[in-house]
């Protein structure tokens, strides 16, 4: 990826018609993120640009930017996957939108700014009565739930779904699916407010929402079988690892899938990771013994988002799929102002967000 030439920007200077963006020279703390300006450059052939009005933030985006992300790209980059905004330029030879049309769409990297170059083959139209900070916060999050859900764990009518993370951008978009699915769900939180949340605006039974605790979560898992009338889960959704992994494993039914996508478990507490604690977590990390998953009949697989961006084929399809399932616009919890991305960034990092945090950049 090429980055532009920048001049740094106070981070106080209001938006304006230049492009603005937050460009870390290097990654290993949120620290070094610096928002900048620079060229609005025209798009070049088979290309659009995109004025952004919404950012959507993701827990890769604070990996990319501490350096613990697979696909962390070397030297100087502008964070972010997901975006939505307005069509106002296009190359010689794009097709299938033009200026003036509202999408949402998908880069790898480079969506905290305020106008984007991307394929149209990443875009989608925003829905009708959709807002942009609703677009921003549906790509990544729904197609991962979706490709966890549907491509991996080949989800049927009455399966029994463990669901980690289940009060995020995520797990909301997996807990909508499953329901439509036909599957029995189990939510864990990291909070009581959030199962609050997830008991009175979702409709899930409180017995059927586990608050984890790292000293019982087995006893936790096996009251909620219970609950459900259940020996073991079909399908497991982790996004958190750690500790926690093991004991899903070991209640995976006959034929059960684990698919592991994330390990917020390993997410710093500060603006730069702990690496004894990191390296102490990676020593101690799960490992499973090949043989042995033969004669229990129990799977693990695992994605991540970003390496599928070579398959942009697959995303009509997808899309297809979650509109035909009742897509509904995403529960946006939590809504910044551009130039406070690195707030928003460390509420990610707390854990404490509920639904999807988004950046706005107004005008």
């Amino acid at each position: 990826m090429q980055v532009p030439s920048f001049q740094q920007e106070p981070a106080a200077t209001a938006l304006s018609d230049q492009r603005l963006a937050w460009l870390i020279q290097r990654a290993g703390s949120l620290d070094r993120l610096k928002l900048v300006t620079g060229r609005d450059d025209a798009p070049p052939a088979a290309h659009v640009r995109v004025r952004v009005d919404a950012v959507g933030l993701n827990f890769a985006d604070v990996f990319a930017v501490l350096g613990l992300y697979s696909a962390t790209p070397k030297g100087p980059f502008v964070p972010g996957l997901e975006f939505a905004g307005t069509v106002d330029a296009a190359g010689v030879g794009a097709t299938g939108f033009r200026v003036g049309d509202r999408v949402f769409g998908l880069t790898r990297y480079g969506a905290y700014a305020t106008s984007v170059v991307v394929e149209p083959r990443y875009l989608h139209p925003l829905p009708d009565g959709w807002t942009p900070e609703e677009g921003a916060a549906y790509p990544v999050q729904a197609l991962t739930a979706w490709y966890a859900i549907q491509e991996l764990g080949a989800l049927k009518p009455g399966a029994a779904v463990l669901v980690q993370s289940a009060a995020g951008g995520v797990g909301l978009h997996a807990l909508g699916l499953i329901q439509a699915l036909g599957g029995v769900a189990v939510a864990v939180v990291g909070r009581p407010a959030k199962k609050d949340l997830l008991v009175a605006a979702y409709g899930l039974p409180g017995d059927r929402v586990l608050v984890r605790d790292p000293r019982r979560f087995g006893a936790q898992l096996d009251e909620a079988l219970g609950a459900i009338g259940r020996r073991g889960f079909d399908l497991v959704l982790d996004a958190v690892a750690g500790p926690f992994f093991d004991p899903q494993y070991r209640r995976l039914a006959p034929g059960g899938r684990l698919v592991i996508f994330g390990a917020a478990d390993l997410m710093p507490g500060g603006a730069r990771p702990n690496w004894l604690r990191l390296g102490w977590q990676y020593l101690t990390r799960p490992r499973l013994d090949p043989l042995r998953m033969i004669s229990a009949n129990r799977s693990v697989m695992g994605f991540n988002l970003i390496w599928l961006w070579d398959w942009a084929d697959v995303l009509p399809r997808a899309y297809a799929d979650l509109e035909r399932l009742g897509r509904p616009a995403p529960r946006v919890g939590h809504t910044f102002a551009f130039s406070d991305a690195p707030a928003a960034m460390r509420l990610l990092q707390s854990g404490a967000s509920v639904g999807k945090v988004v950046l706005r950049v107004v005008r």
